[in-house]
Order: structure tokens, then C-alpha cells, then sequence
């Protein structure tokens, strides 16, 4: 189990001794500001092109490429496709010391009606992905220049990973089953394959439009969720001239929905639960009483025991759907993500190198238990080994919504990726000290050979015919 979280403040003051214990950090800061600023306005050209031109996960194929050309301009070598669009590049310093990653995800959303969706697959980065590109070069620009790298141990992995967002589940669905995907999101499958079985910890900036967050937001939490790919079965039949021959799947579906809202009123509000579908096939010929309708979903929580009664809940509705027309159910459980866990240790030194960069009383800490209700794959990854996922503002509008966009790319890339560079030197510097420190005071609930197999035994088919 995860040990108790450190509280900010007192780490703060922790933080605040390691600054002034070297009299070369704040000369490799300023060194790496400069490096990040000076390449501002290539970083965001960068983020703006895969803007741009999004694609969704699995299927980043020019995002990826174009990303690893630019980290292999910049002196790395690259090792592409790693769960099929991710790729990865490590550099190592002259001490010995942690692995630590920096991530940069690579996939969009589908967001039909967005300026800047793709007008042929409605992709669109309403999420702000694209900002993490070059948020990525400029911190591989400053941390690999002579200079600074001289002066840390350890090393950084370079790390871009496909498909955080968990959508398209009937595709991945069935790459799965063919045997190309053994996990649906990016960092889940990397995690399978071994990825980030050198690395020690990891961080990563997201972008965000609350107003309430500052210039950063550091600490919090994300709800973990199970993914549900659920297929109900009926029968054809002439919707006109004999429908009563038929068994309508959609009509299952319907009930369900209906059974579904019915537990609403038993979700209690400390645990955050969330569940919300979408039918992405209702039939397929309008004078044929459907034969089949495809609903997914996803039930969410803050913690995979929450997720877990809650669904059953929800599994319970889907069989009443099949159970009122004497249809059938196949219910595919598929697992989702893990709550996220932030280092303590970790989100102060981030936290201070913001509040240097965009000044005092700029930067929200959130409580352990402060969870958006959202989630996110780096929650699996913090499973595994300490993580920071704090949040950047710059963007506008509704977050997955068709008016979300990035108003403010010197925030969301520059210091973004200055406040990253920071926190690595942090870590590296004086023998990479506070970043031994992190790795011994750590406690990550799971092996990644736990994590793997209890991942594993969440997936799971749920058959049942209603008679």
C-alpha cells in the first residue's frame, strides 16, 4: 500500500534547504531558462503544427514521427514504435544516479465541430496534447546542453506515449483480440512492454482552462475507471411488416440506459463516481428491427474498489435490458485507469521552480484527495513508481469541448517545459540527491509484474441471455 503522503508545506521547507545546498543550481537554472526561452518560438511553432494536425490514439503516426525527428535533430537516439506510435530516447549524465522520464503524449480527441478538427476523423486536440510536444524539445534542449548535463547524475528518458485518451474502444477492442495490443492506453501498454523498466520517475505538464488554478496547479488526485465495451443482441425482423418475429437489441439498450440512471441516486458523493456511454452502433437499417446495438462506457471512482462495486451496479442494468426484451448481453470489462498518486517530494521542487518562473502565490497546491474527476493513465504509472502530473494553464474554453484552445503557448509550452527542466536539475544535481531521496522514500503500491498481472485479471466477459 501507498505510505501516508507527506504534507506540502512541510516539504516545502525541505525543498527550500535542498536550493540553497548547492551554490551551481541556480547558474544551471538560469542556463536552462535561457536555452528554453531562446528556443520559445520554435517550441510553439512545433506544438502548434501537431495542433494542427491531430490524430487520435494508436494512430499518431505523423505526430510521432515528426516529434521523433525533431529529438533525433536535437542529438537523441530514438527507439520508435513502441506500442505502436510511442517512442522513447535516454540520456545519460556522467554520475551515477535515477532514471528520471519526462512524457509527452502524442494522441487527440475526436471532437466533431471543433476549428480545429480534422474534417475527414473529427479529430481534434481538445485536451491540449500538442502543447507537450514542445514542451518535450525544450526541455531535451536545455537538460543535453554540455553545460548542465556536466553537472547532473543519473540520466532522462525522453518519452512520447500514444493514446491517453481512452476512446475508439470497439478498434482497440479488436486489436486486442487479434494479439497487437495487450493493454488499450498508451502507458499501459508501455508499462506491459517493459518501457519504463529503467526509469525511476517520471513527471509530465497537462494543460488546463480552470480559473481557480493559477499559473500551475500541483498535487491531487484522478479517479481510476473501468471500461465497458457492451454488445446487446436481439434479433432482425421486418420492422413493418412483422417486428413482433424480431427481438430489438436497441430497445435492450434503452432499458439499460434507463436501469443505469435508476443507480444514480446510490453513487455517494465522496467517491467521486462518475458513468457516462455513448451507443456508437443502434442498428443498421431503419426498416430492420436492430439486431445488435454497441454501447460504450465507462464507470469512474476514486479508487479501483469504488469502480469495481459501482460497475456491478452497472453490469446489473445491462442484464436487465437483455432480461425485458428476452435478448442477450456480452459485457467486455476492460481495465481502465488507476488514481493517480503525486510524489509529495517531487510536487514541492515543482512547485518552487513555478513560482520562481511566474512568481509568489501563482501556483495551487491540492490536497492528496483533491480529485477532478477526471483521469488519466499516469495514474497507472504511479502505481509503479513516484510520479507529478501537474497542471498548467494557458487554455480556454471546455476541456474536450469544441471551443478548447491554447490563448496563452508561452505558459502552456515555455514555462512549462522550464519548470520541468528545473525540477530535473533539482533531482540530478549534487549526485542527484533529492532524487535518491524520492526513490528511497517511495512506496508504490505494486511491482510492475503485479501491476501487469492484476491489470490482467481485471479484463473480463460477462455473458448472459435474458429469459
Amino acid at each position: 500500500m501507498i505510505s501516508s503522503p507527506r504534507g506540502l508545506t512541510r516539504n516545502r521547507k525541505r525543498q527550500t534547504n535542498l536550493e540553497t545546498a548547492s551554490t551551481d543550481r541556480a547558474a544551471l537554472k538560469k542556463a536552462a531558462s535561457k536555452i528554453i526561452n531562446k528556443k520559445a518560438d520554435k517550441i510553439i511553432a512545433f506544438a502548434k503544427d501537431i495542433g494542427d494536425n491531430p490524430e487520435v490514439g494508436f494512430q499518431e503516426f505523423r505526430t510521432s514521427r515528426k516529434l521523433a525527428e525533431a529529438v533525433e535533430e536535437a542529438g537523441q537516439t530514438v527507439e520508435r514504435g513502441l506500442a505502436i506510435t510511442g517512442f522513447k530516447a535516454s540520456h545519460e549524465f556522467a554520475g551515477d544516479g535515477p532514471t528520471v522520464a519526462v512524457i509527452a503524449e502524442l494522441d487527440s480527441l475526436r471532437v466533431p465541430g471543433h476549428e480545429l478538427a480534422d474534417p475527414d476523423t473529427a479529430a481534434a486536440h481538445a485536451c491540449g496534447h500538442h502543447t507537450q510536444s514542445g514542451q518535450l524539445l525544450g526541455v531535451i534542449a536545455a537538460l543535453t546542453d554540455p553545460e548542465i548535463s556536466s553537472a547532473l547524475s543519473g540520466a532522462v528518458a525522453f518519452i512520447a506515449t500514444p493514446a491517453e485518451e481512452f476512446i475508439d474502444v470497439s478498434a482497440r477492442l479488436a486489436a486486442h483480440n487479434a494479439g497487437e495490443l495487450g493493454f488499450m492506453s498508451g502507458k499501459q501498454e508501455m508499462i506491459r512492454l517493459g518501457v519504463f523498466d529503467d526509469v525511476d520517475m517520471a513527471m509530465m505538464v497537462h494543460t488546463s482552462s480552470e480559473s481557480d488554478a493559477g499559473k500551475f496547479s500541483v498535487g491531487g488526485s484522478s479517479n481510476a475507471h473501468v471500461v465497458q465495451h457492451v454488445r446487446f443482441i436481439g434479433k432482425a425482423a421486418h420492422a413493418g411488416g412483422a417486428p413482433w418475429d424480431g427481438v430489438n437489441a436497441l430497445q435492450a439498450a434503452n432499458v439499460a440506459l434507463v436501469a443505469v440512471n435508476a443507480q444514480r441516486e446510490t453513487f455517494q458523493n465522496a467517491d467521486t463516481v462518475r458513468v457516462h456511454g455513448i451507443i456508437t452502433d443502434g442498428g443498421t437499417s431503419v426498416n430492420s428491427v436492430p439486431g445488435q446495438v454497441i454501447y460504450e462506457g465507462r464507470v469512474r471512482g476514486r479508487d479501483a474498489e469504488v469502480v469495481d462495486s459501482n460497475a456491478e451496479k452497472i453490469e446489473r442494468s445491462f442484464k436487465a435490458g437483455a432480461l425485458a426484451v428476452g435478448g442477450e448481453v456480452e459485457i467486455t470489462s476492460i481495465p481502465g485507469y488507476m488514481a493517480l498518486t503525486n510524489d509529495p517530494l517531487m510536487s514541492e521542487m515543482f512547485a518552487i521552480n513555478a513560482e520562481a518562473i511566474c512568481g509568489k502565490d501563482t501556483v495551487i497546491r491540492r490536497g492528496p484527495d483533491a480529485n477532478r474527476g477526471g483521469s488519466t493513465d499516469m495514474g497507472d504509472l504511479s502505481q509503479i513508481m513516484p510520479v507529478i502530473h501537474p497542471y498548467v494553464s494557458g487554455a480556454k474554453g471546455t476541456a474536450h469541448g469544441i471551443d478548447y484552445l491554447i490563448a496563452d503557448y508561452k505558459n502552456a509550452v515555455v514555462n512549462a517545459a522550464i519548470a520541468m527542466a528545473h525540477t530535473v536539475i533539482d533531482l540530478l544535481v549534487d549526485g542527484a540527491a533529492a532524487g535518491n531521496e524520492v526513490v528511497a522514500n517511495a512506496s508504490p503500491p505494486r511491482t510492475t509484474k503485479q501491476y501487469v498481472e492484476s491489470q490482467q485479471a481485471r479484463m473480463r466477459v460477462i455473458r448472459y441471455k435474458g429469459e
